[in-house]
């Protein structure tokens, strides 16, 4: 659900927008409103109007501080007579900035890194506080940096510090996946995710974007799994990517490309996408279905829905029908069916919300907004949502359920329960619909799972449940 921006206007005299305001507003939204940071930073960059450069530098800051926020609250700690919680959220705020900008970006001179703090930090009302900012940060140069905590000491402070994660899930990951695995899984929410993107087979084939790609001057690789996906790096700013703009392709992990495989549709279906927005399956879908039949893309943001229209007309797509409506106890049942979904559908695809704990490299943010009492609260609203939309199954339709989490509760859990309550779906193995070079993602009850795959991509879960005729 997109969330409304708070109001983070601090000045006196409305300074003009810098790279280093652009990172604070956004940061102090995502931590006020818990708002998505993506979408915190458009909304706010539009007022800003920086150059791109400057917008590049307010995105690295926004998720270096949103990925390692425990790391620097800790070295911060550590040279602060005060703890770190007990001053102002914009005076912390512009502390970790600084921090980060010191400990993790070469780029940036120490001097300018301490200035720009400083100078941040008179913008704002009430007490002023830059001295506190400049003599933490001068600290911080000064001081040399502490040992790491030891894992053998205590293994989820030493986890949860090193790769900044909120101790309560770095104390359930032990506890579930081992010491060793529970580690990695640790340090990949600090890693930098891969830009991926997906080849519009209506516009071109991978093969095509691939060197055209190449003839921009861009560095790309072919997905090892996705048969339509490529990584791009040194790609610039994503408005000037061309291949982009044109349609030719959609920014997308590997792991979520692999989701519509699994629905294996075909030309002239009726297809309904759930939980749609912002597109990107329903318009993987509409591409396999060669822009052929009816797709519904269902979702209760209207904002979102307004993003789906968007990419599927960039995409040359004309079969996408966005629905806006909820997928909750007052979804039309059988005997009183709304007209676009009295017809049901050939497949369905509940890409469910979830925790989101399988795209935290992607969505840090969410590390410090989810709580252990999360899961079970979610695995409800899952089953619930499966149990509407199975109705709307046509005899013979397949149903997708997926999930960008990492945790049994959103995942396999609820596909256990939803076949001991529905006996009559099949729960097939996704063997015959993942290319060869993924075949080890398939577990051994048949479903795909991307958590420990070993390739550079999220971590995904998915099942597909299929209705005999």
């Amino acid at each position: 659900m997109t969330r409304p921006l708070a109001s983070t206007s601090t000045s006196t005299s409305t300074p003009p927008w810098t790279a280093r305001k652009l990172a604070l507003h956004t940061l102090l939204d995502v931590e006020r409103r818990s708002s998505f940071a993506d979408e915190a930073f458009d909304a706010f960059s539009s007022k800003a109007r920086l150059s791109p450069d400057d917008q590049a530098l307010a995105f690295e800051m926004v998720y270096g501080v949103l990925r390692h926020r425990s790391t620097l609250d800790w070295r911060l700690n550590g040279v602060m007579t005060r703890p770190l919680h007990r001053f102002p959220l914009n005076i912390i705020t512009i502390l970790r900035m600084g921090a980060y900008q010191l400990l993790k970006l070469d780029r940036i001179p120490e001097p300018a890194a301490v200035n720009e703090s400083v100078n941040l930090a008179k913008t704002l009302k009430g007490r002023d506080l830059s001295g506190l900012v400049n003599g933490v940060l001068r600290a911080l140069i000064r001081q040399p940096a502490p040992p790491w905590p030891k894992v053998v000491d205590d293994p989820v402070h030493a986890l949860s510090i090193h790769h900044s994660m909120p101790t309560w899930l770095t104390t359930r990951w032990i506890d579930r996946l081992g010491l060793r695995n529970a580690e990695e899984a640790c340090r990949r929410t600090v890693s930098i995710p891969p830009l991926t993107l997906r080849t519009n087979t209506l516009q071109c084939t991978r093969e095509q974007l691939q060197e055209r790609l190449f003839e921009l001057g861009h560095t790309v690789t072919r997905t090892p799994v996705s048969p339509v996906g490529l990584t791009i790096t040194k790609c610039g700013p994503l408005s000037s990517l061309e291949p982009l703009q044109e349609g030719w392709c959609y920014i997308e992990d590997e792991a979520a490309q692999l989701v519509p495989l699994l629905m294996d549709v075909h030309p002239g279906q009726r297809v309904l996408d759930a939980c749609a927005a912002p597109g990107g399956k329903a318009t993987h879908l509409a591409a396999l279905m060669n822009n052929q039949g009816q797709v519904w893309a269902v979702d209760q943001n209207p904002i979102r829905l307004k993003r789906l229209e968007q990419n599927a007309q960039r995409l040359g797509i004309s079969i996408i029908t966005p629905v806006q409506c909820t997928i909750n106890s007052s979804f039309p049942s059988l005997d009183d069916l709304s007209s676009w979904c009295r017809e049901g559908f050939d497949r369905i695809l509940v890409d469910a919300p979830c925790s989101g704990l399988g795209v935290l490299r992607r969505h840090p943010e969410a590390k410090w907004q989810k709580t252990a009492d999360h899961f079970e609260q979610r695995h409800q609203e899952q089953l619930g949502m499966l149990n509407r939309v199975c109705t709307l199954l046509r005899p013979g339709g397949v149903l997708v359920y997926s999930a960008c989490s990492t945790e049994p509760e959103e995942t396999t859990q609820v596909i256990s329960k939803f076949c001991h309550d529905h006996p009559d779906f099949l729960h097939e193995s996704s063997t015959s619909w993942i290319p060869t070079a993924g075949q080890s993602l398939v577990d051994s009850t048949g479903d795909v799972s991307t958590m420990a795959s070993g390739h550079d991509m999220d971590g995904f879960f998915s099942a597909r449940l299929k209705l005999p005729t």
